[in-house]
């Protein structure tokens, strides 16, 4: 009778499969616990647009008086809410993807050699738009998923940014 304990050594020393887990030692090599292609369809459902974030920051700001346009293809970086009259733009940022300093930002444990330079190439990505953006003369300002615990606050500095509903600033 296999016991678990005798599967882990078997396992180990790479000698056979295990039928207790169920686990081959290829299998052990895997730190993800998905199969390629689920990890695909995961990652494939993952939105970039319409975010749930996204969608309450939009709510707020039509709620305090603004109309605005979204994702503009021909600025760079497509960013999530812009107001063009303004010439300015909005980025509304998720911390895991875009690495925010905050508890929801911290990268996971789990194949760093992965997560860690793709958050990296998308904090490097996300300085290169808002340069471009700004050498262009657009005002930006990235409202971040943490952010959205204190509404009030994130009211108020909206509408500091913006300046009042319905008026342009000079």
């Amino acid at each position: 009778m296999w016991r678990f304990e005798n599967c882990l050594a078997s396992l180990r020393n790479r000698s056979m499969a295990c039928p207790v887990i169920g686990m081959t030692p290829e299998r052990l090599q895997m730190v993800d616990t998905r199969t390629k292609a689920q990890r695909s369809r995961i990652m494939k459902s993952v939105a970039t647009r319409n975010t749930g974030p996204e969608l309450q920051v939009r709510k707020l700001l039509h709620k305090l008086g603004y109309r605005f346009r979204l994702h503009r293809k021909n600025l760079p970086g497509k960013p999530d809410i812009v107001f063009a009259s303004r010439k300015k733009v909005i980025f509304v940022h998720g911390c895991f993807w875009h690495g925010h300093g905050c508890s929801k930002g911290r990268p996971p444990k789990s194949r760093a050699e992965y997560w860690l330079p793709k958050i990296s190439t998308n904090q490097a990505r996300d300085i290169r738009t808002t340069a471009l953006l700004t050498e262009a003369g657009w005002d930006v300002l990235t409202v971040w998923q943490c952010d959205l615990k204190g509404m009030e606050a994130l009211g108020l500095a909206l509408q500091a940014f913006l300046g009042p509903p319905g008026q342009l600033r000079a």
